[in-house]
Order: structure tokens, then C-alpha cells, then sequence
């Protein structure tokens, strides 16, 4: 009996909180005890690297970095770095990122400072030596590119000086002489976001608990990936892109999704050996038990935009080596547990064939079965293996009662007949729907369990305003994951499942 996984998908920006943003401190090792009572045996927490403009965790300064911004404030006071726990209350609903940027970094100024004023703490100096010497591959790299991209007043690394720019030795060296303190203050908080998830994570493991993390499947433009290893991405000489990424007009957007990140240079990720990729998963790795591959269709053919086009429809698809290079990964790593987002628009035949060579799940969400009829391979009872991962919504899309309030007469008829619920909110239903289906895991947002509507949707593709603001505004209640505890034991799922049917987590 194949195991049988439960999960909640929630950023932890959306955690409940007195500081304005979801943090990775005391709630959320309340949300871990939370999925744990319930029987969830997954976290399902999108990438946790340093976000920019647009606040998207999908566009990130690094593929390797954690978000400051995550960093909790109770457990710097907790580890002597800030004098008292600061005494701000915000009202939960919405992330308001200009303000608690502003105020976070503030904050981590202030737990820099303490840090060198306490140079007596010989552990917590000598844990951070550690992490700069280990992480050093990536760490200076990045914490490199922030100063230099604070000093230049944030703008994008292909409008710094010429020197800077193309990373000129010297100008490196010089910068580097000059802007000590700033450097080592960035590498600090990387050292605290590692830290704190550090115990996270062991938390979730001592509740039995495990964190699936994600990898969006391209870089963002202006980030220290691109700037660092600019020969593995189609630029030109002054740093912009050729072309970009993104995809042609299908459920989401009717012009297509035009996301700028800059294209790979594959040949160049071959004669490595793909060895910026294999450190990609494998620091990931590090964080997280398993890993969602963002955008799977992409690793065996991608949608080529030219740079200067104004939206996503004048594209082609090109060839990616995506077998070579999970073969890669496989051999140098070990098996590594991915989940495939294999959803989109018409999907060749040889996307399910690669993810079914590699062993891995592939994604449905329930929404998308109702539209069609009886056939559509999202409804459970069409699916021929358990190798699914079965969501009654995404970060992408509506949540579950916003979408049965704005679907077609006709779609509403076929879902209510299929789901016939007893005196259940839709929500409800369709949670209800995934886990019972045969899929491996069965995934269903916070938003779903709390049975929100749309103003409650986390993100709103192909645009960069307004997103990634949604925050519940006080933990989940005891009835309402009472009923995912109910759910996980009559269904074998989760912590709670037969140990016959439980993953070993090797």
C-alpha cells in the first residue's frame, strides 16, 4: 500500500501574528503542533527566498538565500539580539510589505549591532563563522550583490557601473575592502533565517511532520543567480535578456503569462555537468523534505518570449534537456522526492512520460474537473495510478468557495451532482472529495479549511501588484481541524495512517 500523505498549503507570510507578517518563530511552531494534532503530515510552504519588487516568492534575488523578512522577532529576543520583544500589533488580513520591510530591516540592524557588541558569545560567533565558511559558495555571492545593490539605491545589476556590472576583479575587491560591514550584516541574517528555520524544521520533525518546499523552475533577472553566472543565461553584453520565460495564453490569462526571467543557456548547464542546478536542489534540500519542480513542462520543452515582446502570445516552445538532467541530479544526489506541477494547457505526451520515467507524482486540482464532464482526468475516479497529488485549490487560483461562487449554471450542476455533499459547505466537499480519492497526497490550502472566498486568493497570475498580501488573522480553530483529524483517520492519511501505509522519510 503506497503511503498516503495529508497537507496544508500556507506561506509563512500568512501566519497569524502581532508583527504584520507571517514569521517563522513561536507561530509557527503553533501551526506545526496545529497540522500534527490534525493528523497532516506535510507543510506545503512555496519558496522562502529574498522577494523584490512585486513581493512574489517566485521572484526572488536568490535561489539559495532565505527571506529576511521571515526572521522572528520573539526569537531574536529570545537569543539576546534585541533588547525586549517589540511591543508592535498589527491587525492580521493583510500583509502591508513597505511598512514591515522598513521595519524588519530596522530590526535586523539592531540584532547586527548586538551581535558585535556581544563578540563574548562565543558559540553564536563561531556558529557564524560556520555557516559563512559552509555556505560560502552562495552566501558571498549574495550578500555581495545586496551591497552592492543597496549602494546603488536598488536599482537592477545590469544599471550599476560597467566594472561592477560584469564583476570586474578589482571593482569586486575594492567594493569588498570598502563595504566590509554591510557585507558581513547581510551574511548575518542569512546566518538567523537559517537558524530559525533550522529549529523549524526539527520541530516539524519531532511532530511528525515534514516540509514540502518549492523550486520555480527559472531565475528571477535581477537576482545574484543571474548576476553571478551570467555565461549560464541568454543575455546580452549590457546584462538584459534575448529572451524570456513564461507561457502562451491557457486557463489562467488570455494573452499568456509573461514572466521576464531570462532564459538558460542549456548547453552551457550540460559542459557543467549542471552543477549550478544539482547545488540548487541540493540546498534546497537542506531546508526542506520534499520539493515541488514549479512549472515541470519546462524542463522538457519551454516557451521562448522574445525580450521586447509585450505580452506572452509571440512565443515558440524549444527543446530542454530535462532528462539529462534528473539523470544528473539522481546520480549525484541520491533519489530526490519531487512533486511535478504538470498543470497547464495542452500537455504533449512526453511531459507525463518524463515524469513517469522518474517516478514522480504529478499534480491535479479538483476545480479543473468540473468543467467538461465525466472524462476530465482530474476527477478521482479517473485516476489510474496513486502517483497524484490531488489539490482542492493553488496558490494560483481561486480558493474553493470563491470559485463555486463565480463558476457557469451548467458547471455548478455537474460539480453539485458529482459531489453531492450532506449539509457541507463546497469547501468542505471538495476537501472531503480529494482525500478520499487514491492519490498520495491529498493537499488543500488554509484558505479552503477556513472556507474563505476570493478576496482570500494569494496570487493573481501574470500580475505583480496586490499579491502575496492574504494572512489568516488567528489560528485555525479547534473544530475545524477536529474535522481534518476526522478526515485524515477515516481516510488512512497523514500521522494518522496504518503504519503499513506510512513513509519511512529516509
Amino acid at each position: 500500500m503506497h503511503a498516503r500523505h495529508a497537507g496544508v498549503v500556507l506561506h509563512p507570510t500568512s501566519l497569524p501574528g502581532r508583527f504584520g507578517i507571517g514569521d517563522i518563530g513561536p507561530q509557527a511552531r503553533a501551526w506545526i503542533d496545529t497540522l500534527a494534532d490534525a493528523g497532516c503530515d506535510i507543510w506545503q510552504v512555496l519558496p522562502l527566498g529574498p522577494t523584490g519588487y512585486g513581493d512574489s516568492p517566485y521572484q526572488t534575488f536568490s535561489s539559495f538565500a532565505g527571506n529576511p523578512y521571515l526572521i522572528s522577532p520573539d526569537d531574536l529576543a529570545r537569543d539576546g539580539l534585541l533588547h525586549d520583544v517589540p511591543k508592535r500589533r498589527v491587525p492580521g488580513g493583510r500583509v502591508d510589505y513597505g511598512s514591515v520591510i522598513k521595519w524588519k530591516l530596522f530590526l535586523l540592524d539592531h540584532a547586527w549591532h548586538q551581535f558585535q557588541s556581544r563578540r563574548s558569545n562565543s558559540r553564536m560567533v563561531k556558529d557564524f563563522e560556520r555557516f559563512r565558511t559552509s555556505e560560502a559558495r552562495w552566501l558571498d555571492d549574495y550578500a555581495m550583490f545586496q551591497a552592492i545593490k543597496e549602494e546603488q539605491d536598488l536599482r537592477p545589476w545590469p544599471d550599476w557601473p560597467p566594472a561592477l556590472r560584469r564583476r570586474d576583479s578589482d571593482a569586486l575587491k575594492l567594493f569588498s575592502s570598502t563595504h566590509s560591514e554591510s557585507i558581513d550584516r547581510i551574511k548575518f541574517s542569512q546566518f538567523l533565517f537559517f537558524k530559525q528555520w533550522g529549529e523549524l524544521r526539527q520541530h516539524a520533525h519531532d511532530r511528525g511532520v515534514r516540509i514540502l518546499g518549492d523550486v520555480p523552475i527559472f531565475a528571477a533577472h535581477d537576482s545574484a543567480d543571474v548576476w553571478a553566472n551570467a555565461g549560464l543565461f541568454r543575455l546580452k553584453a549590457n546584462g538584459q535578456p534575448l529572451v524570456v520565460a513564461g507561457v502562451p495564453p491557457d486557463y489562467y490569462a488570455s494573452t499568456g503569462q509573461l514572466w521576464g526571467n531570462p532564459l538558460y543557456r542549456w548547453r552551457a548547464h550540460r559542459q557543467s555537468g549542471f552543477a549550478w542546478w544539482v547545488d540548487r536542489v541540493e540546498s534546497t534540500l537542506r531546508l526542506v523534505d520534499l520539493i515541488r519542480l514549479d512549472h515541470f513542462r519546462g524542463f522538457h520543452n519551454f516557451w521562448e518570449i522574445p525580450a521586447a515582446a509585450p505580452d506572452a502570445r509571440r512565443g515558440k516552445w524549444v527543446k530542454a534537456p530535462g532528462r539529462a538532467l534528473f539523470e544528473t541530479i539522481q546520480k549525484r544526489l541520491g533519489h530526490s522526492p519531487f512533486v511535478a506541477e504538470d498543470l497547464g494547457g495542452d500537455m504533449p505526451p512526453a511531459v507525463a512520460e518524463l515524469r513517469e520515467e522518474l517516478g514522480l507524482p504529478g499534480m491535479v486540482v479538483l476545480q479543473f474537473g468540473f468543467g467538461t464532464g465525466p472524462e476530465h482526468e482530474f476527477l478521482p475516479h479517473n485516476y489510474e495510478s496513486p502517483m497524484r497529488a490531488v489539490y482542492t485549490s493553488t496558490h494560483d487560483n481561486d480558493t474553493a468557495e470563491g470559485y463555486w461562487d463565480g463558476i457557469r449554471p451548467k458547471e455548478r450542476r455537474f460539480a453539485a451532482s458529482y459531489l453531492e455533499g450532506l449539509g457541507e459547505t463546497f469547501s468542505e466537499q471538495l476537501i472531503r472529495l480529494a482525500w478520499s480519492s487514491n492519490a498520495r497526497f491529498a493537499m488543500t490550502t488554509a484558505q479552503d479549511i477556513l472556507g474563505l472566498g476570493t478576496d482570500a486568493k494569494m496570487n493573481v497570475p501574470g500580475t505583480t501588484g496586490g499579491n502575496w498580501q492574504w494572512r489568516m488573522t488567528r489560528p485555525m480553530s479547534a473544530a475545524r481541524m477536529a474535522r481534518m483529524r476526522r478526515l485524515n483517520a477515516l481516510y488512512a492519511r497523514g500521522i494518522g495512517a496504518p503504519e503499513a501505509s506510512r513513509p519511512s522519510w529516509t
